[in-house]
C-alpha cells in the first residue's frame, strides 16, 4: 500500500507551473485556516519577520559545569524576545536525555508563549531515530533501510522516531533525505535511500507517513513534522564534494531528482522542505523562483513551508557570488520562495528583511505568504494548544519492543555479497579472529548524526555491542579473539589512522579457523566527510593482504557510508558482507546472520564501483556502455562494476518462472499487471526482493538502459512458490523529452523480473 501510493504519482506530469496539480497537495481545513488568518492579521511587520527567522540554540545559552545546557536570560531577551524569533534548532555537540531536552525546549516554549504569544517551531536532527537523544532507539541509516527493499521498515522506524522525539518535546525534524545517492564520492551518500528515484520516493513516502501520521492537518502528539531535504539536485555535485555545484540535465532534474520530493508531498503530505545548499546548472537553489515557487509551491499546489539549510542565505553572497551583500541575498531568497531562514548566528536577518519590505523590494504579500505558511505548520502540529510534550507521557521510549524492531531492520539491511564454497554461516565452536579498525567501534556502526553531528557514538553507546562484542556473545568469548591491526586515531580527523600493527594481527590468526576482517570508514557527516580517493585506505588493504597469506578463510565486513574500492582485496577473501551503517544493533544483527540464526535478504540499493574512474548507476543510458568500436579505433566504453544495483545473496536460492503481463498491447491510459512465480529452491526460509525493471527499446531521446518500476519483498519457506503481482500505470513508462515535457511514445518495451523477460507494445 505504501509502495502503491508513491508509485502512482512518481512518473506522472512534473508538477511545474506548466502542468499544475489541480487539487491541493494537502487538503485545506477551514477552521485551521481561519485560526491562521486571525493570528496573521494581528501581527506587526516586526513580528512577521521574526517568525521567518530560525536561530541555533547555541546563541541562547551554554553548558554549565554539570553538563547541562542552560538558557542565558540576557541572550533570550535579546534574540528570542526582542526579535520574536519563530524557530530554534538543534543542540550543540552533546547528546541529551529526554528530560534534559524537556528542560531546554520547555523553557524556550515557555518564553515564546508568555512573551511572544506564538509557540516556537523547535527542530532537531533526528536522522535515524531520535539520534541526538540518550537512550533512544537508533535504526539503520537510510542507505540501509533502502537495502531492505521493505517500505514498512521505513514507516515503522518513522513512527518510533516521532514518538521518541515527542518524548523530548521536539515537534519537527530535518529528514528524510531524498537527494539520490548517485555519486559514491559524495559524503552524504549514506543519508539517502540509494541511487534510484523510485526507491527514494517509496521509502520517502513511508518515512514521512510514519513520522507525520495520516492527517497532515492534525498531527497528534505521537507524531512530528518532517522536512524533506535537500531540494533539489543536492546529491550529484560535479566535484563529488559536499555543497559544490551540480550540473544535471533538465530532463533528469524533472524525471529523477524532483520525483521523490513530489511523492513525499503529494502522497506523504510532507509539511516542510529544506533547500539544497548549492547551485544547479549555475543557479543557487535558494535563489531559484522556478524551483521553489513554480515547481514546488504553485506546481504542486502545496501550502507547506520552505526552510533554508544552515546559513545558506549568507552563502548567496559569501560563496555563490550572486549577491553583493547579505541584504541583497535576503531579497533574492525571500522573493524566490524561501519562507524561513536558518540563520544560526545572529538576528540581523530581521532588520534587513524589514528594510527590504519598507523599501518595496520584498512585497508585503510575500512576507504574509511566508508567515502564513509558518503559522500553518504550527497550527497543524497543535503547538498553540499543546506547545510542549513531556517524557513522562511516553512510557515506551527506548522500549524492548522498539529495540527488537531496530534489530530486525538491521538484519534485513546487511548485504551478503560473496559466500564462496558456502563459508557462511559459521558453526558454533568456530574459532574466530576479529580484526580491523571497525571491529570494536560503535561510532563506525552508526555513522554521522549519531548523538553528535559527526557521530560520537563511542562516547555514548557503550551499552550496545560492537561487532567484536556481539560475536563473542554469539560464539563464546573463548572462541573469539580481537587484534585490530589497524585503528583510527582518537580525536583525529575521521580518515586518520594510527601506525598499523599488522604483524600482531597476522600472528593472532595462527590458532583460529576463520578471520573476520572489519574494514571501512570512521564516522563523518557533511563537508568534513569529503575525500580525494575512493579507495579503501592503504593500511586496511595491507591488513587484508597480509592476513590472506595465513591461508585462513577471511570474511570481509564492509562497514562504510559509501562504497570504498576493494577490487584488489576482494579476490583474497571467501565472503563479503556490506553492513553499511546499521546502527546500535548492527553488531548483534551481523552476529545473528553470520551464525545462520537469521538469513540475509538485503540487496544493494546502489551500484558498487570497481574502479576509481568507472563510476556508474544501473540506469545508465543505453549508449553509455559499448564494446570496441568498429574500424581503426581501439576504444571501449564498457564500465566495470564490483557489484550491481539490486545484488545480494542469501543462505537459500530463488528461481523465477512464468512471467506474464496482462496487456502485451496497451494504451497510455492502461494499468499493467505483471505476475511471476517465485520459488524458494533452497532448504532454509528466506525473503526475496522481487524487482520489476523496464526498458524503452527505441525513444526520441537516448533511453535509460533500464528503470526500476516496482518491487515487493516476499517471504518463502523452503520449496514454497508464490505468485507475485506487480502493477504499474502505463504512464510510468513515460520520460521527459527534449522540450522538457513528459511523453509516452508508441513503440516496444521490455520488462524483466529476475531471469524472466516479456515484451509489450504501446499502440
Amino acid at each position: 500500500m505504501l509502495y502503491a501510493a508513491a508509485a502512482a504519482i512518481l512518473l506522472s506530469a512534473c508538477g511545474s507551473s506548466e502542468t499544475p496539480n489541480r487539487k491541493p497537495a494537502i487538503p485545506s481545513d477551514a477552521d485551521l485556516e481561519a485560526r491562521v488568518e486571525k493570528t496573521l492579521s494581528s501581527m506587526t511587520l516586526d513580528q512577521k519577520v521574526g517568525q521567518m527567522l530560525e536561530l541555533q540554540i547555541d546563541g541562547l545559552g551554554g553548558w554549565d559545569n554539570d553538563g547541562k545546557f542552560r538558557l542565558d536570560p540576557a541572550k533570550t531577551d535579546t534574540l528570542l524576545v526582542k526579535y520574536q524569533v519563530g524557530s530554534v534548532l538543534n543542540c550543540p555537540g552533546h547528546a541529551l536525555s529526554p528530560e534534559d531536552w524537556n528542560e531546554v525546549i520547555g523553557e524556550v516554549q515557555r518564553i515564546s508563549m508568555e512573551r511572544i504569544g506564538i509557540p516556537t517551531l523547535y527542530g532537531i536532527d533526528q536522522n535515524h531515530g531520535a539520534s541526538y537523544t540518550l537512550g533512544a532507539t537508533f535504526f539503520p541509516q537510510n542507505i540501509n533501510v533502502a537495502a531492505t527493499f521493505d517500505p514498512q521498515i521505513a514507516f515503522r522506524a518513522g513512527e518510533i522516531t516521532a514518538y521518541e522525539t515527542r518524548a523530548c518535546g521536539g515537534p519537527w525534524t530535518y529528514c528524510p533525505t531524498l537527494d539520490l545517492a548517485r555519486d559514491p564520492r559524495w559524503p552524504r551518500f549514506w543519508e539517502n535511500y540509494g541511487e534510484d528515484a523510485l526507491m527514494n520516493a517509496v521509502m520517502g513516502v513511508a518515512a514521512t507517513r510514519g513520522m507525520q501520521g495520516d492527517d497532515p492537518n492534525h498531527v497528534d502528539c505521537n507524531h512530528i513534522a518532517v522536512s524533506i531535504k535537500h531540494y533539489l539536485g543536492y546529491g550529484l555535485p560535479f566535484s563529488g564534494k559536499d555543497r559544490t555545484p551540480a550540473f544535471i540535465s533538465p530532463a533528469d532534474l524533472k524525471e529523477k531528482h524532483f520525483a521523490p520530493f513530489k511523492a513525499a508531498i503529494l502522497s506523504g503530505g510532507a509539511l516542510t522542505v529544506m533547500v539544497n545548499s548549492g547551485s544547479v546548472n549555475g543557479t543557487p537553489v535558494h535563489a531559484s523562483h522556478e524551483f521553489l515557487t513554480e515547481w514546488l509551491k504553485e506546481g504542486l499546489n502545496w501550502d507547506g513551508m520552505i526552510v533554508t539549510d544552515w546559513a545558506d542565505i549568507n552563502n548567496l553572497w559569501k560563496r555563490e557570488k550572486v549577491a553583493r551583500d547579505k541584504k541583497e541575498a535576503i531579497c533574492m531568497a525571500i522573493n524566490a520562495g524561501i519562507d524561513m531562514c536558518m540563520e544560526p548566528y545572529n538576528a540581523d536577518f530581521c532588520t534587513l528583511l524589514k528594510e527590504l519590505v519598507l523599501e518595496g523590494k520584498v512585497p508585503q504579500s510575500r512576507v504574509d505568504d511566508a508567515v502564513r505558511r509558518i503559522l500553518r505548520v504550527k497550527y497543524r502540529l497543535g503547538l498553540f494548544d499543546t506547545p510542549m510534550t513531556l517524557a513522562q507521557d511516553y512510557p515506551n521510549f527506548g522500549s524492548a519492543g522498539f529495540a527488537e524492531f531496530a534489530l530486525r531492520g538491521a538484519e534485513e539491511s546487511e548485504v551478503l555479497l560473496k559466500n564462496e564454497n558456502s563459508l557462511l554461516p559459521l558453526k558454533q565452536g568456530t574459532r574466530i579472529l576479529v580484526t580491523g579498525p571497525n571491529a570494536n567501534s560503535m561510532r563506525t556502526l552508526n555513522g554521522g548524526w549519531s548523538y553528535t553531528w559527526q557521530g560520537d557514538a563511542d562516547r555514548y553507546a557503550g551499552e550496545y555491542n560492537t561487532i567484536f562484542e556481539a560475536l563473542q556473545q554469539k560464539f563464546g568469548a573463548s572462541n573469539v579473539k580481537y587484534e585490530p591491526g589497524v585503528t583510527y586515531k582518537s580525536g583525529g580527523a575521521w580518515w586518520e589512522e594510527n601506525a598499523p600493527s599488522i604483524r600482531q594481527a597476522v600472528a593472532a590468526a595462527g590458532n583460529v579457523d576463520v578471520i573476520v576482517a572489519c574494514v571501512g570508514e570512521n564516522s563523518y557527516c557533511e563537508t568534513p566527510g569529503n575525500l580525494d580517493d575512493l579507495n579503501l585506505s592503504a593500511n586496511q588493504k595491507d591488513l587484508v593482504k597480509a592476513l590472506s597469506t595465513t591461508g585462513k578463510p577471511i570474511v570481509l565486513i564492509l562497514n562504510e557510508g559509501r562504497p570504498r574500492l576493494v577490487n584488489d582485496i576482494e579476490p583474497l577473501v571467501r565472503a563479503v558482507v556490506d553492513v553499511m551503517l546499521p546502527g546500535n544493533y548492527g553488531g548483534d544483527a551481523l552476529a545473528n546472520l553470520l551464525a545462520g540464526d537469521a538469513n540475509f535478504s538485503a540487496k544493494l540499493p546502489f551500484t558498487y564501483p570497481r574502479h576509481i574512474n568507472s563510476l556508474s548507476t544501473y540506469d545508465y543510458k543505453a549508449s553509455e556502455r559499448t564494446a570496441t568500436m568498429e574500424g581503426a579505433y581501439d576504444y571501449s566504453a564498457d564500465v566495470k562494476v564490483q557489484w550491481p544495483f539490486g545484488f545480494g545473496l542469501s543462505y537459500t536460492t530463488f528461481s523465477y518462472s512464468d512471467l506474464k503481463v496482462d496487456k502485451p498491447q496497451f494504451s497510455a491510459s492502461d494499468s499493467l499487471s505483471f505476475s511471476v512465480n517465485v520459488t524458494n529452491t533452497g532448504d532454509v526460509a528466506g525473503k526475496e526482493a522481487v524487482m520489476l525493471f523496464t526498458s524503452d527499446l527505441v525513444a526520441s531521446l537516448v533511453p535509460d538502459n533500464r528503470r526500476l518500476r516496482a518491487f515487493r519483498k516476499v517471504a518463502l519457506a523452503p520449496g514454497e512458490t508464490k505468485i507475485v503481482t506487480l502493477t504499474i500505470a502505463a504512464s510510468d513508462l513515460s520520460f521527459v523529452n527534449a522540450k522538457g515535457d513528459w511523453t509516452l511514445e508508441p513503440g516496444d518495451f521490455r520488462a524483466q523480473i529476475g531471469t524472466q523477460v516479456v515484451n509489450l507494445t504501446l499502440q
